[in-house]
């Protein structure tokens, strides 16, 4: 199809469904795979291939859907309303209703087929080109096991004369027809609203069905051009089992082209749809890449770790099982392993932050280290601070969160907790053990410890007392 032909071409995706096998109040399209609802990819896939337009028929989980598609795509993506449930015929004929004056031609597909691309509806589109004098282009695809899918029935020489769903098979000659329907149609609006008129019920649902338009042509003697489509494309999704066997295949395609553009994904490591990898980043198995990630180019995100909308910078190392949530890392930072960055939290260039720590709402400088066990919340860390294991950022006081100050160069001891608000100076010491309740002047020591005191032979007589007192509880 030329850019022309496609920018007067609207594509029209059914996704009013119920989804019943889904077992779930959401709107089946809503489900998702590899982060985005099921509805995101033959939408995409529209745009992809060029259509202006794009119609999205709607009808369970209506406001649902027409709110995500508003957040997400905006004005190119219109809808229309399905009123009731009476098959895939009746909701072309709403969609129909949405489809403006000056769009020519229609592509019409489903909006449960997560793993359709670009060239597979384009193709069908294209096909009118190449056929002039065609009615109508629909994708065909054979299957050694063509059970449950509605078949292609071709007439004398070979053209297609009807669509006959499972249900409505009447013999073994037809049951055994190997070449089904992906449900990809084009044809020229005029067309569209002529057959969808023409529509009864007259099968065992007892509903509209859109397969229908292909007899409608044989009976006006009309040609009916079929392409052939690769079997992904009719891989719909109607319960769990589906959803997930179609996801593993998405993330399988994902992994797969990122490969070939130059990261090394391992075996098991899942990437969601909207992440993106600079070259020669290292993703290891178990890894989980989820929203909009963004990993920078020699990074390596290592064995299990979860990255959620976080952008990781260049050379970066995020060791193992860490998980990582709305935030930014760095150049030249190191995560991990068992580290949690909560929420709003920006690394720095080359800073660590190491095993079982965990920072919230914090900002940590240039070449500062948390290296072990910590609690950094709501925190400002300037460069070079060190901060010890076992310190704990003391931010809510049961009413409102207070912040931490670390000035550039601070070290702060291990086992102290700062009670916010409060102020470490630059270059200042906190010793170990330290409770800061009020602000260190720049190169101050802080220190607040208990005075220890030794007592002399005073261990024998401590082991003496508790023994008795457990031989006194075992007589008991």
């Amino acid at each position: 199809m030329t850019h022309d032909s496609l920018a007067r071409t609207t594509a029209l995706i059914l996704a009013a469904g119920f989804g019943t096998r889904m077992k779930s109040q959401k709107s089946k399209v809503l489900h998702a795979i590899c982060g985005q609802p099921l509805v995101y990819y033959p939408i995409k896939a529209a745009l992809d291939a060029g259509c202006s337009d794009v119609v999205v028929v709607v009808g369970h989980g209506r406001a649902e859907v027409e709110k995500y598609l508003a957040k997400t795509f905006g004005n190119r993506v219109r809808t229309a309303l399905q009123e009731q449930q009476r098959g895939t015929g009746d909701a072309a004929r709403a969609g129909l209703s949405a489809v403006r004056a000056e769009a020519e031609r229609l592509l019409v597909f489903y909006g449960d087929v997560p793993l359709l691309l670009a060239d597979d509806v384009a193709r069908v589109a294209r096909a009118l080109d190449a056929n002039p004098k065609a009615a109508l282009a629909v994708a065909t695809c054979s299957l050694d096991d063509p059970t449950g899918y509605g078949r292609i029935v071709r007439g004398e020489g070979g053209s297609i004369i009807e669509i006959r769903e499972q249900k409505d098979l009447r013999n073994d000659t037809e049951r055994a027809i190997f070449e089904i329907n992906p449900g990809i149609y084009a044809a020229s609006v005029d067309y569209f609203r002529e057959s969808l008129a023409s529509l009864e019920p007259n099968n065992a649902q007892g509903e509209l069905y859109l397969t229908d338009i292909i007899s409608y042509a044989a009976k006006k003697s009309w040609s009916v051009v079929g392409v052939d489509s690769r079997a992904e494309v009719l891989v719909g999704v109607n319960d769990r089992r589906q959803l997930v066997s179609a996801e593993e295949t998405m993330y399988l395609r994902i992994a797969e082209a990122w490969r070939l553009a130059g990261v090394t994904v391992r075996a098991g490591a899942r990437i969601e749809t909207g992440v993106t990898l600079g070259q020669d980043a290292v993703i290891e198995a178990g890894v989980h890449l989820r929203g909009n990630t963004d990993i920078g180019k020699d990074a390596v995100v290592d064995v299990g770790c979860v990255l959620s909308n976080v952008r990781v910078g260049p050379s970066t190392i995020i060791k193992p099982y860490s998980v990582l949530t709305d935030s930014t890392v760095g150049q030249g930072a190191q995560i991990g392993p068992f580290s949690h960055i909560r929420p709003d939290c920006a690394i720095g260039d080359e800073a660590h932050i190491g095993n079982f720590v965990e920072t919230k709402k914090t900002t940590i400088g240039r070449g500062s280290k948390a290296n072990h066990l910590a609690y950094l919340g709501d925190g400002v860390i300037g460069s070079g601070a060190n901060i010890g294991a076992g310190t704990i950022f003391c931010n809510y006081d049961g009413f409102q969160k207070h912040t931490t100050t670390i000035e550039d160069g601070a070290f702060i001891g291990s086992d102290s907790q700062l009670v916010a608000p409060v102020r470490v100076g630059k270059d200042a010491y906190v010793g170990t053990g330290t409770t800061v309740t009020k602000d260190v002047p720049d190169e101050a020591l802080a220190i607040a410890r208990v005075p220890q005191e030794n007592k002399l032979e005073y261990a024998r007589k401590l082991r003496a007392r508790m023994k008795a007192a457990k031989e006194a509880q075992k007589s008991k």
